[in-house]
């Protein structure tokens, strides 16, 4: 499927939202598993303060990329936790982004198997 323009309008993502948006894509998170998340997915290389996840979240608010949504899982002893899931936009602009990367690797390889020949 391609992508239309205005998916395409907002590529390239920044490391940080890439990977709040795919750490929230298989399903809500609150911020402090986004943090964690983040962490592993980027092995190591991305980790987040609580402002700068903050302020990622407000902007992807913002755009609509993402909704805060209701805990699944309430601990009524302590406070409520804000949780977020990725909206359909979202997640189609995750997706255009996953593939516009996969181009580039694509690109490469064929650099470097025409080079090896």
């Amino acid at each position: 499927m391609e992508n239309s323009f205005e998916e395409q309008s907002h590529l390239p993502l920044t490391e940080v939202t890439y990977f709040i948006l795919l750490s929230i894509s298989p399903g809500s998170k609150h911020g402090y598993a986004i943090m964690k998340d983040v962490e592993q997915l980027s092995q190591g290389r991305v980790i987040l303060s609580t402002g700068t996840l903050y302020g990622a979240i407000k902007r992807l608010l913002d755009f609509g990329w993402i909704v805060r949504t209701a805990d699944p899982n309430p601990n009524h002893d302590k406070r409520e936790r804000k949780v977020y899931a990725l909206t359909d936009f979202g997640s189609r602009v995750l997706n255009a982004e996953v593939r516009r990367l996969s181009d580039l690797v694509i690109a490469a390889e064929m650099r470097f198997i025409g080079e090896s020949t």
